[in-house]
């Protein structure tokens, strides 16, 4: 692990990209933050207690350890645990998590514990990754009305392509199935709390589709998924790293493993101590990704290794211990992530845990 790499979480960012959601939305709609893996790559109760300091709702994870260490950490916001497994349901009460409730076999397994227990109700509207079906609705009627220790807390769906336009039509089709498959459970079994269909593009596309409740992962994070409100968000977290050593190379010398860069002319190539282990994956390399030096795109060469990669600098200038930007406020994890044919989710939450991190705290919120 170097020292010299580091990510900086500024809370102050989180609090802004609070501030705008919460303005997109009625002030009676509750806001959920998914501090699911590590926060999106980040640190997840570094998250959560900010996001709790500022009046967040309501919280989601993806499996029951993580809304664990969050309880033991002292968090008290309600969390949502998204995908609970079956060998992990009994801590749901000793933990005070609510599971999202997607399939008859973990609804039976719950029931059968005769206990009090807050559900949300997934339903599967087209994104068909979890979910009851709508010929499931009647038995799932009477299930829930035969369970009332199982207190109905939430029904919910989730949107498979709300960012994208040309894909509006299914989306607002999905939310026409969530309306209709939420409405008709409803009257069966007397309703829900909590009606949730929007993830941080749904919130900003889809008004109508607000609900009581939305939930937002990326968006707290700085990313809208829009560039028309990319300037309305601010990227929560920051990578930095340095540089360790200044080669000179000539023409015919190899770049790193398997030679996988040559040299075609005289050229200046900085090596950087960070890698595929950190979590920047092999398809930065080749000059598909990038760093920037003293204010200058230093494209990445060669193969990516595990804990190092290398950068042309042939054309700028500096020296071994400058500080390097793999991303930051104004040099955005999803546009270095796009450059290589993916998304600022898969960057970001594949950050190593063995990476330094460094924190801005939260100041006076208003």
């Amino acid at each position: 692990m170097s020292a010299h790499t580091r990510l900086v979480l500024d809370a102050q960012a989180l609090a802004h990209n609070y501030r705008v959601l919460r303005s997109k939305t009625a002030p009676q709609t509750a806001l959920l933050g998914v501090v699911k893996a590590m926060a999106y790559g980040s640190d997840a109760l570094f998250v959560a207690r900010t996001l709790a300091q500022l009046g967040i709702d309501y919280l989601a994870v993806a499996y029951v350890p993580e809304g664990i260490a969050l309880r033991e950490a002292g968090i008290h916001t309600p969390i949502l645990v998204l995908h609970p497994q079956l060998d992990q349901l009994d801590e749901l009460w000793s933990y005070c998590l609510e599971p999202s409730v997607y399939s008859f076999r973990v609804l039976q397994a719950l029931s059968a514990r005769k206990e009090q227990l807050p559900i949300h109700i997934k339903l599967n509207t087209g994104l068909n990754r979890l979910g009851f079906e709508r010929e499931d609705l009647a038995q799932l009627g009477e299930y829930l009305n035969q369970s009332p220790h199982l207190k109905r807390t939430g029904i919910l769906s989730h949107l498979a392509a709300s960012e994208d336009p040309s894909q509006d039509e299914y989306t607002r089709g999905q939310l026409a199935e969530f309306t209709a498959m939420s409405d008709e459970l409803a009257k069966l079994t007397g309703g829900f709390a909590y009606k949730h269909l929007c993830n941080t593009s749904g919130i900003l596309r889809f008004p109508e589709a607000h609900f009581d409740l939305v939930r937002s992962g990326i968006g707290l994070y700085g990313y809208p998924n829009d560039g028309a409100l990319e300037q309305e968000f601010i990227p929560f977290a920051s990578l930095y790293t340095v540089i360790s050593q200044i080669h000179h190379l000539k023409p015919g010398n190899g770049i790193g493993y398997n030679r996988a860069e040559v040299a075609r002319q005289p050229m200046k190539i900085a090596t950087l101590p960070i890698g595929h282990a950190d979590g920047i994956s092999r398809i930065y390399g080749l000059g598909k990704g990038g760093v920037w030096i003293n204010n200058q795109w230093a494209p990445i060469v060669g193969n990516v290794c595990m804990d190092m990669i290398m950068v042309n600098v042939t054309d700028i200038e500096c020296a071994e211990g400058d500080e390097v930007v793999v991303f930051d406020k104004k040099h955005r994890a999803d546009q270095l992530a796009e450059g290589a044919g993916t998304i600022s989710y898969e960057l970001l939450t594949a950050l190593s845990r063995r990476i330094k991190r460094s924190y801005l705290p939260l100041e006076d919120f208003k």
